[in-house]
């Protein structure tokens, strides 16, 4: 039983107008769903992707009015997306020295080429050129060239205490991989990859003992989410931590994706995710993020929910 790689990765936003503006303008990424985070419909939960919403490219945010992430350890520390070329890194570089994105410039990283930015709410951001991947579903609307585009999500790296228990989960529970190590800043980065591996499937693992751990806000990471192909995969999942005795959430039908979430021993919050049935069950590909899309479980709380949200 093996997880396929990233699915999703859910962070923070206190702005959501910016936000938009950011990631569909800025990084050309399409808003594949516009709807609300169904455990608080106070507030929206913004979904970007390629052009056609494939699991494995969408970061997640929700709008919450909260401060800014106080960085530390147990927590996720950035987000990396997959281009296609070094010479299209180059072009990255360029565009976000012109929309005035402080960045590191190209830089070699786990012997790939690298930028590391953030976003304006100090979202820790990364581009990488991936693995000789060739899944790139343009979005013909982006303001990004097509053979320049993100093809989706990269490496996820989150910082941690206790390297072993955490090791024994990768391992044992969620059957990764410990593919290799390198480091960054003096820090050792552990890589664990899963599936077939490359940049879309690979979690790193920094160890950093000596940090104070993070407290959650805007720019800051709430959870990742893993794939796992259909109903009885996830099913499996779920009865596996169930053997094992790792407490979780139990299934949970997102109507967009089913989900299933526990956390890792230094309180990072995990998701296995199934890819179906996907962003178009409710609205046409053509138009996906045009309106506010609420699953059928809340349809007849919408007028309600629409009052109690901002306009965007």
């Amino acid at each position: 039983m093996q997880l396929l790689g990233i699915h999703h990765l859910t962070a923070v936003t206190a702005n959501a107008r910016g936000n938009i503006d950011f990631y569909t303008e800025s990084l050309g990424l399409r808003l594949v769903k516009k709807t609300v985070n169904q455990d608080d419909v106070s507030s929206y939960h913004l979904f970007y992707a390629d052009g056609k919403g494939t699991p494995g490219t969408d970061i997640t945010f929700f709008d919450w009015p909260a401060a800014r992430e106080r960085r530390g350890t147990r927590s996720i520390s950035r987000t990396a997306f997959r281009v296609s070329s070094e010479t299209t890194l180059h072009w990255w570089r360029d565009r976000l020295a012109k929309l005035g994105v402080k960045n590191s410039g190209v830089m070699d990283l786990d012997d790939r080429p690298t930028i590391e930015f953030e976003d304006p709410e100090g979202q820790r951001l990364a581009l990488v050129v991936e693995d000789n991947r060739s899944d790139q579903q343009p979005w013909e609307n982006s303001p990004v060239p097509a053979e320049h585009q993100i093809h989706g999500l990269g490496p996820i790296t989150m910082s941690i205490i206790n390297f072993p228990a955490t090791q024994s989960l990768l391992t044992k529970v969620m059957n990764m991989r410990h593919a290799r190590e390198y480091s960054q800043a003096k820090c050792g980065i552990h890589v664990f990859e899963m599936g077939g591996g490359g940049a879309a499937a690979e979690l790193h693992v920094r160890v950093e003992p000596d940090l104070s751990p993070a407290q959650l806000g805007a720019g800051g990471v709430h959870h990742v989410a893993f794939r796992t192909p259909g109903i009885d995969e996830y099913q499996a999942w779920f009865e596996r931590l169930n053997q094992m005795n790792i407490r979780s959430s139990g299934p949970i039908d997102r109507f967009y994706f089913r989900s299933l979430y526990f956390r890792e021993p230094n309180g990072i919050l995990f998701e296995i995710a199934t890819d179906g049935p996907g962003f178009a069950t409710d609205e046409p590909l053509d138009q996906l993020g045009q309106h506010l899309s609420l699953p059928p479980f809340l349809e007849d709380r919408r007028r309600e929910i629409e009052a109690g949200l901002k306009p965007i």
